[in-house]
């Protein structure tokens, strides 16, 4: 009997697995959607009060650091309990106050605000695309993560340099790579969600959430570089 029974378990086991992953990838685009609304108003409000012009390029890098690291380690810290959320929607507030230098600056061309619009629809074209191939393909991607995390920490050195160098075409390589790169790190996240390696939402959200922060500033720096004449 024992031989009939297997099958029946492992089946079970399946569609209890699937049930999961979809769990965490439904929970994920959730809060992923929810954390963007703590993003704009970080944004708005530090445009609102100026806050994007009081601390120099190099002070802002010093409190970037801190405070996204200090609050990713906060977030995984408390991943498995409520706080884990609060932590993140706080962090993704932090960042949109970062993001308000460079959003201050595109504003300040001519087309500012087309610029902006046109970076939001790339990424979220990229998102799209990288989500439906992780949903679909049959090919593992999850093997490229250590490769990735070498290319971004590679990315994170230069792009710290090139704040005392402000060199314009190093700042367009930086910028071409980081799209690449973290728009790969989308599809192996999103893989990993589809195939039960990741079955922390909060995890998973906070991943996804530094991916596309990423590729939509490496966005709206090429086409503010690009069209500043």
């Amino acid at each position: 009997m024992n031989q009939y029974q297997q099958p029946t378990q492992y089946q079970d086991h399946s569609a209890a697995g699937a049930v999961v992953r979809n769990r965490v990838l439904r929970n994920t685009y959730m809060l992923l959607a929810i954390s963007m609304i703590p993003t704009v108003a970080g944004a708005w409000l530090s445009l609102k009060l100026g806050l994007n012009q009081i601390l120099s390029p190099g002070i802002s890098m010093i409190v970037f650091f801190a405070g996204a690291f200090g609050l990713m380690f906060l977030i995984e810290r408390n991943k498995n309990s409520s706080a884990g959320v609060g932590f993140l929607l706080l962090f993704t507030f932090f960042m949109g106050i970062m993001l308000s230098r460079m959003l201050g600056y595109v504003l300040s061309l001519g087309d500012g605000a087309n610029l902006i619009m046109l970076a939001f629809g790339g990424t979220a074209a990229i998102f799209a695309t990288m989500a439906a191939i992780a949903t679909t393909t049959k090919r593992d991607f999850t093997h490229l993560h250590k490769t990735l995390i070498i290319g971004a920490v590679v990315i994170i050195v230069a792009a710290i340099a090139n704040v005392f160098l402000q060199i314009p075409a190093l700042t367009l390589t930086i910028s071409l790579l980081a799209i690449v790169i973290f728009s790969a790190f989308m599809l192996v996240d999103l893989q990993r969600i589809v195939n039960g390696g990741e079955t922390n939402y909060i995890s998973a959200t906070l991943s996804l959430y530094l991916s596309i922060y990423n590729v939509f500033v490496s966005l709206l720096s090429i086409l503010g570089i690009t069209s500043n004449e």
